[in-house]
């Protein structure tokens, strides 16, 4: 098979899988408990809440409201994107308001409520809705939303207000929005546990769980401790040369790394062969090569 497609296959089959692990966690969790956490679903919710008196408009589910709300920023992403990333991103929007109505409509015709308490709603939904984001970027997909109206207004303010930042300060006016809407003050700190959750479960998503500790030990014993290592440690050790600009003495510096479960034998060792060395650990997202994971282009993926 042409690696292009297979690379699409690959996407396309991952970004089904993304929207229907979001759509669970959005639909038996979020929804149910009113909980806003920012973002463009974050608002179907505030949207449902204001209109449902207004007739003709108290009916749309928040699978309508995110496709609603998307259409604007989709406008916006063919002149500002392309055409070939909008399509894209819209097959997306579709898909995850597709999979959304899909479970609202199970959900309230077999009564598929998951009756837990607050707390716990944050957790299953924090977590699943990290994953769905996890596996939106690993895979370079995009749901539009917020994190799209960041990327604008990064390319019109001459990246003065980057994605990060915006997303946040969004986030935080959603959350403020949601907490107002349904008078329920306590949702800003359920709100503060899912966005926590969905950062850090969609970070492992991205950058796996087997992080690594990067060491740099600096000595006057270079050759000996590196030889020593060499023999000892399961991993290279890569010896640069450097210099105190203090004591303006040379220095032998010492690049290593290794597993957590390695870093406490490696001290040791470092300790009996040279009490003085200065030695810096710290910790690595991400390690490829020898002895880790294949070293790979993201882009193959």
């Amino acid at each position: 098979m042409n690696p292009s497609v297979k690379k699409e296959i690959m996407r396309y089959s991952m970004m089904l899988l993304g929207c229907f692990i979001y759509a669970i966690g959005f639909c038996l969790f979020m929804e149910p408990n009113n909980i806003v956490a920012g973002g463009i679903t974050g608002l179907t919710l505030v949207f449902k809440e204001w209109l449902k008196d207004v007739p003709n408009v108290s009916n749309l589910s928040p699978a309508a409201w995110l496709a609603i709300l998307n259409a604007p920023i989709i406008i916006i992403s063919f002149f500002q994107e392309g055409f070939k990333f909008t399509i894209n991103c819209l097959i997306t929007i579709l898909v995850l308001s597709g999979m959304t109505k899909l479970f609202e409509t199970l959900r309230d015709s077999y009564n598929w409520i998951i009756d837990v308490d607050m707390l716990t709603a944050c957790l299953f939904g924090g977590v699943l809705q990290g994953i769905a984001i996890g596996i939106y970027c690993k895979y370079k997909v995009s749901s539009g939303g917020t994190e799209l109206i960041g990327r604008f207004l990064y390319e019109w303010t001459n990246k003065k207000v980057t994605i990060p930042l915006f997303n946040a300060l969004s986030d935080a006016v959603i959350v403020i929005i949601g907490v107002v809407t349904f008078k329920n003050p306590a949702n800003f700190l359920y709100a503060i546990l899912v966005i926590f959750l969905v950062t850090k479960v969609s970070d492992a998503i991205i950058v796996g769980l087997n992080k690594s500790k990067m060491v740099y030990i600096i000595t006057t014993k270079g050759e000996e401790v590196g030889h020593f290592l060499v023999h000892n440690s399961p991993r290279g050790v890569t010896l640069i040369n450097g210099k105190g600009m203090y004591t303006d003495n040379e220095r032998e510096v010492l690049l290593t790394v290794v597993k957590k479960t390695q870093i406490n034998q490696l001290k040791e060792w470092v300790k009996a062969l040279d009490s003085n060395a200065f030695v810096i650990v710290s910790d690595t997202t991400e390690v490829m090569g020898n002895g880790f994971k294949h070293l790979i282009d993201e882009d193959d993926k």
